[in-house]
């Protein structure tokens, strides 16, 4: 195109998706923008797409915000938003009205406050300051029988020989004394936390060797922690609730003025002392400042007790059966509520034991049901290595699920997870990268990552890696999804990052590096890059053995479609035309392969020059017969067919295409093809072969005349052939011969000798419906094809028959056209298109 030609810019906007900003109190409106050049007459000759992105920010967004109104104002002011996506606008603004505003920025010290201790303590030593022995055994079974201290005491010491494990097996064998310890769990764990939490520990010494597990199985241990747990954690909810609502109902001390007083203000006023209390409220703050204090207490010794259930619980889990007994008790539901505990040994028992139950389906979406992903962010604020790994990975198991992985997005995991790459722990950084690759896997999730500085990272950690490293692998992997992105591959290719890869794929020979430079140059911002690097990808094409590697090169160069790029001069330079005519022979290399090639040449065929180079070499036979084998895969004939389509827009070409190959008739029978794209393309590629050649025009109209009038014709046929048996039925003459299928005799006859293919499309009620293969092509064949009568086959041609059947054959012609329904022809103009 030359400058002068150009006329007028027309600039399309095409509104999409509305999404939540992940860290910011914002929308982000996801539109395409279209530029199009028209000419003098106005006819578009270049057009540009683009994805662009609008935040919209709500800085005025709190909690007593109208999210209606808002709503509607920001419609109002927005043109990229139709006012029918109002709502969806309103329930988005909710959301960030009621989300935080980042799950990750509220401070560790709120979780640390409610728990100094690092460390659970251990539960009670000896009463009596004395190492417990085996031969009072009975003395500790005893006091069992006594008062609940008693109680207490005799369930410490037999915890002290329960400890070591070369008693176990002696109080295995000693059922009075695991009898005892079970009845009383039953009959008193609601009376006392410690009394409680000795029973279960030792239950725990034994559910640490497998060999003990029908032991308590036999005294329904398991069982009742499950109630123990579910009672501790309903009864620490309801005491925290009634602590919570008395401190709201406190009313808060007023501030103290800092304005001067005049001196009459000065004097204190003196009260009495109970109207003083209740002035200030003194016995009212003092009360749910002690209940702090003790509900603080209860917490830190019931978090004793449930970790020593869920640890005997999470022992007793290895055997698959017990384990799916636990979920119909509501054991998942009860791990959930414990992950708002503050105890840090508790919470890495509660994540390994989720961890542990997410590998199942049922589990995971329970958890789901649960929102357990909003209670995740907390143990990664805890800054202890062992619960942040186990966290990971139980995060990992979650998201393979969309609408876990959409949730984690939305909580704000994103910008955490990639804070935390290139994190000391080799790990921590492998089950990072895990989590990035599938949430990369999103496509609205891919433009979320240019909002941080996850590709910079990730290309950092590479220097250095030898390709097979998992590290390595994982950072390819990750950055091959979001070189899909626009603007992700604008950042991956940015500075020496280009030059980078290209390097480190030629000297390692490394596909899935190739892999990420093939994505990035779908992009049209991208591929003008990589003009400097493609003498290098040719000569890999034409020196290499067809592998992996060679694969992505190909695909890499196909997907270059620039106008500057002379591949006429390159294709000859690097001799890969006769390279190119190989890789199309049926067989001789793997599809994948050979799709690539295809897409290679449709691309080449772009230059004039270089489509008549093509044809020279006989390039559109090898693709006809690779056709003819290939006809059952979609994308290679899709592709084939566009390679028609691209040599059939050069004039030299054209005549070529039409005169000395086989590819119109090909075009003709993929026309009705069950595959959309196959049948735009070829319904494009005719229109031009239509203008050009009058032959062919003709036999394209008949088809496309048989295609919409299958039925009728059908119906005439028929009530030709019932004439025809009736007649040698009464005069024993043999059946007549009638073409039906000519056009010229349907569009003579009668009045409707006017009509033109171009001008009508005559409507069917009954199309044709495909068939499992797909069709061959018959034109050009000497067996009458597709397009010869049935009832040709053992007929005379010059019987006397002949003559009366042709008067008859008419008469039902001449009725049966009165009966065509004709419309108007609403094709639209003929549109030039790339297939990527």
């Amino acid at each position: 195109m030359q400058p002068e030609d150009a006329r007028y810019i027309k600039r399309r906007v095409r509104s999409g998706s509305i999404d939540v900003h992940p860290t910011e109190s914002a929308l982000i409106v996801n539109y395409e923008l279209e530029a199009i050049i028209l000419g003098e007459c106005g006819e578009p000759m270049v057009s540009e797409k683009k994805e662009c992105q609008k935040i919209i920010r709500l800085k005025r967004l709190d909690v007593g915000t109208d999210c209606a109104a808002l709503a509607r104002e920001v419609v109002q002011k927005c043109t990229l938003i139709h006012p029918s996506k109002t709502a969806e606008v309103e329930h988005l603004i909710y959301y960030l009205q009621s989300r935080k505003d980042n799950a990750f920025t509220e401070s560790v010290e709120s979780w640390t406050e409610k728990d100094s201790g690092s460390e659970s303590p251990s539960p009670a030593p000896t009463p009596s300051g004395q190492p417990a022995s085996f031969t009072m055994i009975e003395s500790y079974m005893e006091l069992l029988y006594e008062d609940l201290p008693d109680k207490t005491r005799g369930s410490a010491l037999i915890l002290e020989l329960a400890k070591d494990p070369n008693n176990l097996e002696d109080l295995a064998n000693s059922d009075a004394v695991l009898s005892a310890l079970a009845r009383v769990l039953r009959e008193d764990w609601k009376k006392n936390l410690e009394l409680s939490t000795n029973i279960v520990y030792t239950f725990f010494c034994f559910s640490t060797f497998s060999q003990f597990h029908p032991i308590i199985q036999q005294y329904k241990v398991g069982s009742l922690c499950l109630e123990i747990v579910e009672y501790e954690l309903n009864r620490f909810a309801q005491l925290k609730k009634e602590v919570e609502s008395r401190s709201v109902a406190t009313p808060p001390t007023p501030p103290v003025s800092r304005l001067p007083l005049p001196r009459s203000a000065r004097r204190p006023i003196k009260q009495p002392a109970e109207e003083k209390k209740k002035s200030t409220g003194g016995e009212k703050t003092e009360e749910p400042t002690m209940n702090l204090r003790k509900l603080a207490t209860l917490a830190k010794k019931q978090d004793q007790l449930l970790r020593v259930c869920f640890y005997l619980l999470l022992n007793l889990a290895e055997n698959v059966k017990v384990e799916d007994k636990m979920r119909k008790r509501n054991v998942v539901g009860l791990l959930v509520t414990s992950l708002e505990r503050s105890t840090l040994e508790l919470l890495v028992l509660v994540s390994s034991f989720l961890l542990k139950l997410s590998v199942y389906r049922e589990n995971k979406d329970e958890m789901a049901n649960l929102n357990v992903i909003d209670k995740l962010p907390k143990l990664l604020l805890m800054k202890d290595k062992t619960l942040e790994l186990v966290t990971l990975n139980l995060l990992y198991n979650l998201s393979f699920d969309t609408n876990l992985r959409e949730k984690m997005v939305r909580v704000g995991f994103l910008p955490k997870l990639v804070s935390m790459l290139g994190d000391e722990e080799h790990q921590v950084n492998v089950v990072v990268l895990k989590l990035l690759y599938h949430l990369s896997m999103d496509d609205r999730v891919k433009a979320m990552f240019t909002y941080t500085d996850c590709i910079a990272k990730v290309t950092g950690m590479m220097v250095g890696l030898e390709p097979g490293e998992e590290l390595h692998t994982l950072s390819v992997a990750l950055l091959v999804n979001l070189a899909l992105h626009g603007r992700c591959a604008s950042q991956l290719l940015d500075g020496n990052n280009l030059q980078y890869l290209i390097e480190c794929a030629f000297h390692h020979q490394s596909p899935i590096i190739m892999k990420i430079l093939r994505n990035a140059s779908t992009h049209a911002n991208s591929k003008q890059l990589f003009i400097d690097f493609v003498g290098d990808l040719a000569n890999v094409i034409a020196t290499q053995p067809s592998d992996d590697f060679t694969l992505e090169c190909v695909g890499l160069l196909a997907n270059l479609t620039l106008p500057e790029l002379d591949y006429c001069t390159l294709l000859q330079q690097y001799n890969l035309v006769n390279w190119l005519k190989a890789q199309l022979v049926p067989g001789h290399a793997p599809d994948d392969l050979v799709l690539e090639v295809v897409m290679l040449v449709s691309t080449a065929a772009l230059d004039e020059s270089c489509a008549s180079l093509l044809c020279k070499a006989d390039i559109l036979l090898s693709l006809i017969e690779l056709l003819k084998a290939k006809q059952e895969d979609d994308e290679i004939v899709l592709q084939i067919v566009y390679v028609f389509y691209q040599v059939a827009r050069h004039t030299i070409t054209r005549d070529y295409l039409i005169r000395e190959t086989e590819a119109p008739a090909y075009l003709i029978d993929l026309m009705h093809d069950k595959n959309e794209n196959i049948r735009k393309v070829c319904d494009a590629c005719l229109d031009i072969i239509k203008e050009c050649n009058e032959a062919w025009a003709e036999k394209i109209k008949t088809e496309q005349f048989e295609w919409h009038n299958s039925h009728w014709l059908t119906m005439v046929e028929n009530k030709a052939l019932d004439a025809a048996v009736g007649t040698l039925a009464d005069d024993s003459e043999a059946m007549p011969h009638y073409d039906l299928l000519q056009q010229s005799l349907l569009l003579q006859t009668g009045s409707h000798s006017s009509l033109n293919g171009d001008d009508i499309e005559i409507v069917s009620n009954n199309p044709q419906s495909d068939e499992g293969s797909r069709p061959v092509s018959s034109y050009g064949s000497t067996d009458g094809g597709r397009y010869g009568s049935e009832l040709e086959e053992g007929l005379p041609q010059g019987s006397p028959q002949t003559k009366r059947g042709e008067e008859s054959h008419e008469d039902v012609l001449n009725n049966a056209l009165r009966n065509l329904v004709i419309s108007e022809d609403n094709l639209e103009d003929d549109s030039y298109f790339h297939i990527q």
